[in-house]
């Protein structure tokens, strides 16, 4: 009998990513969870891999034996490697896809081969006779290496190491470490220990200080003692003082402090509580959606349910759509939690989230608050889930694997027996028919937590505006609410959904507008430092003068943030404006906010980061400065996602005592989204938009899988989409297949056809997402990445993509 182990190994690509058996030596006490090295593939390659099952059993065939284990404990709970392989089936992507996107960055190992000339071949090729000059004055890495040589010099390599030219040399470090600070202390009483310490004046004032504050860090003791480490190290060889090793947290203060007041609940409030409550404690699994409107206090009734929870010895998960929102967020639940709080998001430092992983998982914390990422947070006895702002795009991963946190909540909940509470003034459509066919639980809250009225909705016609000869950015209406807002020295946001200067430059004479070399998109013109950008892959240029094609004058058209920013600067000098998009944020969001809060700054310009989830009770008004951006695009949340973010930039405005209003500029004043987003009208717009649904089967009527190709060559991605379809409409006439109602449309560009010099075109699958269809667009992919001629495509498949 032997020991095999069945791991998940990393190098395994989509098409071949299935359970390998390996034989795990006795000296190896390799638990399940735990990571492991293995040789991979025809050229032994090491490979690391996961630990899925050992068991005890005579293999039929010789198997490979676990050549190293990397962790003396399983990284992996029970619970987590079920997560991680449910992933696998629902989102098309390969164990290793899914495990770093459910345990942080910061637990990976870095990996470094260097390759060492032992002799030069007898005969050597053109390619090995490289391989050796390149080599002749010392080691390199691979990856040195494959700049030089190309690519494919990874097989040579492995090949001149079998015949003895080569010798390969393997490190792994992990990429973050553990933090440990060593603690001094005596180790005899104060005159024993000044005895031992002789004259030296430098040991004495270590003793003496000891003595006073005890126990103390080592750079805390050499900094206010004057003394060096050497002096101390001195002290403990001659047995005066002992060390002590103890793990430190990089964890840093949160800046943006609340006081923390007794929580009043009002009637609706109160109602709500007691009813998910109630749901908790009867132990079943759930879905709960809690709509409220703008300002009803949803955050209240997290921080109640949260204090409820943890007298049950409960843990709590809150999640947020936008880093911007964390701040705030914290702050509150701090001021009542503490160090119970642990925050999870990327725009921590590497040290940070990994040192708050740990706290969760040591059971330190047990509230997580973060973005999409935490959902996968390890706590222990969930009970309650947190979405706030469900309807939120940016739940959705835009990499692989492109899970969306609702689903993997969702998940986490029915495993784990918790409920999960979606909390929105504008639901999706998907989750409010949910909830109205009884699938899910429908709580609401319609009134503002401070009986305060919603804000008052002007609609600005921009079309107007142009006939009165008013061509500028800011309306007539805008401008004078602002006015007023000045005078009284109330503060305003306004949001725009597009950064940079110009939507672009373009020549009046021939037409000409410049693009980027590697995307099928315009340049966006940034005034700031007069360059052209793409942003999409970063590509930048100086912007030109005049027209390369006929020299002419290029002309600016459109606006972003930055264009509007210096036009409030010309409506109204001396007022100070805080502009907040990708542009701004390097600092990050926690410094802006807390900036326009202390200092009541009058204006705060953004793109969608300020659309949502702040509450300043100072902003009185909102201004949207183009509301048909993202309303004539073509997708089919474009109505929904406008209507959201209108609704929800407009609830911004009097969230304090004060009344709010707020000004739409659009050309298009009579679209019903826009009146329904003015009305803040809900209802109006559901009964809408999920009619149009039904009609043309969208979400929630079938589910929406997008296959995509991708490739360098656009005829070879093109004809491989194409073969594609013909396969797919094939399969769907036939058993087993036939039955499950399945159309496919396409191929098609995608809207951005070629990204980064890589070319894109799109399949879509209208069905049910079933576990059939999804062994059927599998099996696909699969055969896809196996054929010879598709060795340079790639293919991935989502499924109902928010954008």
């Amino acid at each position: 009998m032997a020991t095999v182990a069945k791991v998940a190994v990393q190098a395994a690509t989509y098409a071949i990513d299935k359970v390998y058996d390996y034989l795990l030596p006795p000296e190896l006490a390799g638990q399940v969870g735990c990571r492991v090295l293995v040789p991979f593939g025809r050229g032994n390659r090491l490979s690391e891999a996961v630990i899925l099952s050992l068991r005890q059993e005579v293999p039929d065939k010789p198997l490979k034996a676990v050549r190293t284990l990397l962790d003396e404990e399983p990284i992996l709970t029970e619970k987590e490697l079920r997560l991680t392989l449910w992933m696998t089936r629902r989102y098309f992507c390969t164990f290793y896809d899914a495990l770093r996107t459910v345990l942080p960055t910061a637990v990976w190992y870095h990996y470094r081969e260097t390759w060492t000339l032992v002799r030069e071949p007898e005969e050597p090729t053109a390619q090995e006779a490289a391989v050796c000059r390149l080599l002749q004055d010392g080691a390199m890495s691979t990856d040195k290496l494959r700049q030089a040589l190309g690519d494919d010099v990874e097989l040579l390599l492995r090949r001149m190491a079998r015949a003895g030219a080569l010798r390969c040399d393997r490190k792994q470090n992990r990429k973050v470490q553990d933090k440990v600070v060593t603690l001094v202390r005596l180790a005899v009483p104060e005159e024993e220990a000044l005895s031992l310490a002789g004259r030296s004046q430098r040991r004495r004032e270590v003793v003496h200080f000891l003595a006073r504050s005890g126990e103390t860090a080592m750079h805390d003791l050499t900094y206010f003692t004057g003394a060096a480490r050497q002096t101390v190290n001195g002290l403990q060889q001659l047995g005066a003082v002992a060390y002590r090793e103890q793990e430190e947290y990089r964890i840093s203060a949160q800046q943006y402090a609340v006081k923390a007041t007794s929580l009043t609940l009002n009637e609706g409030q109160q109602r709500v509580c007691d009813t998910l409550l109630r749901q908790i404690e009867g132990g079943e699994p759930g879905v709960t959606l809690l709509r409220g409107v703008t300002g009803s206090g949803k955050t209240v009734v997290y921080i109640r349910l949260a204090q409820e929870l943890l007298r049950m010895g409960k843990s709590v998960m809150i999640l947020v759509p936008e880093i911007a929102l964390t701040p705030q967020m914290m702050a509150r639940f701090t001021a009542y939690f503490g160090h119970e709080v642990a925050l999870l998001h990327s725009g921590l430092r590497l040290t940070e989230r990994y040192d708050q992983y740990k706290r969760l998982r040591r059971g330190e914390a047990h509230i997580v608050l973060g973005t999409r990422s935490a959902v996968f947070a390890p706590l222990d006895k969930l009970g309650l889930i947190v979405m706030d702002e469900e309807q939120e795009g940016s739940y959705q991963s835009e990499n692989a694997p492109c899970y969306h946190a609702r689903d993997v909540a969702k998940y986490r909940c029915a495993a784990e027996g918790a409920r999960l509470l979606l909390g929105s003034a504008t639901p999706t459509v998907e989750t409010f028919y949910h909830a109205r066919q009884g699938d899910y639980d429908l709580l609401e809250l319609t009134e503002r937590y401070n009986r305060q009225s919603l804000p008052q909705v002007v609609l600005a016609d921009l079309r107007q505006e142009l006939r009165s000869g008013h061509s500028t950015i800011i309306s007539r209406p805008l401008q004078e609410e602002l006015e007023k807002n000045l005078a009284a020295g109330e503060q305003s946001i306004l949001f725009l959904n597009r950064r940079g200067s110009s939507r672009q430059l373009l020549c009046p004479q021939c037409g000409y507008v410049p693009e980027c070399p590697r995307c099928s998109v315009y340049l966006t013109y940034h005034s700031a430092n007069d360059r052209l950008m793409c942003h999409y892959c970063g590509y930048s240029q100086r912007a030109p003068e005049q027209c390369p094609e006929c020299g002419g004058t290029l002309k600016h058209i459109g606006f972003g943030t930055q264009r509007v920013e210096e036009e409030l600067k010309e409506l109204f000098p001396g007022t100070e404006v805080l502009r907040m998009d990708a542009d701004t944020v390097s600092g990050g969001h926690e410094a802006l906010l807390r900036e326009f809060e202390q200092r009541r700054i009058p204006i705060l310009l953004g793109t969608q980061m300020v659309a949502k989830g702040l509450d300043f009770e100072n902003v009185t008004l909102v201004g949207v400065l183009s509301a048909d951006l993202s309303l004539y695009v073509d997708h089919y949340r474009a109505a929904e996602r406008t209507f959201n973010l209108l609704t929800q930039v407009v609830g911004r405005a009097g969230r304090g005592a004060k009344t709010g209003r707020a000004v739409i500029q659009t050309y298009t004043p009579e679209n019903d989204v826009i009146q329904a987003a003015a009305a803040q009208d809900y209802e109006r717009f559901y009964d809408a938009e999920i009619t149009l649904r039904r009609l043309r089967r969208d979400p929630p009527f079938a589910d929406q899988f997008t296959v995509t190709v991708t490739g360098a060559e656009e005829a070879a991605v093109r004809r491989a989409a194409e073969l594609l379809r013909q396969g797919m409409d094939a399969a769907v006439k036939k058993a087993p297949y036939g039955a499950l109602g399945l159309d496919i449309i396409g191929p098609a560009p995608a809207p951005v056809v070629k990204v980064n010099r890589i070319y894109r075109y799109r399949l879509l699958v209208l069905g049910q997402n079933t576990a059939p269809v999804r062994e059927l667009l599998a099996s696909f992919m699969r055969t896809f990445a196996q054929r010879p001629e598709n060795r340079r495509l790639h293919i991935y498949t989502d499924c109902d993509r928010m954008d």
